[in-house]
């Protein structure tokens, strides 16, 4: 399941837009940062689900300009 969906996405400002990617990078560090440190992540499919929704709202951005 998706965390953002391509309509929600397209329903936010782009300030929002801006502040759920920062989110988004942010929380996908800290998952790099715990894997590269050795710790076990509890859900490990989480990082992949992150991404793509990072892609998407990147899309979004690159389709306004």
């Amino acid at each position: 399941m998706p965390i953002v969906r391509m309509q929600e996405i397209r329903d936010m400002s782009e300030a929002e837009r801006n502040e759920k990617l920062q989110e988004l990078r942010t929380e996908v560090t800290k998952m790099k940062t715990m894997i590269m440190a050795g710790g076990a992540v509890e859900n490990p499919g989480r990082a992949k689900v992150l991404r793509k929704a990072i892609a998407r709202i990147l899309t979004v951005i690159n389709e306004e300009e």
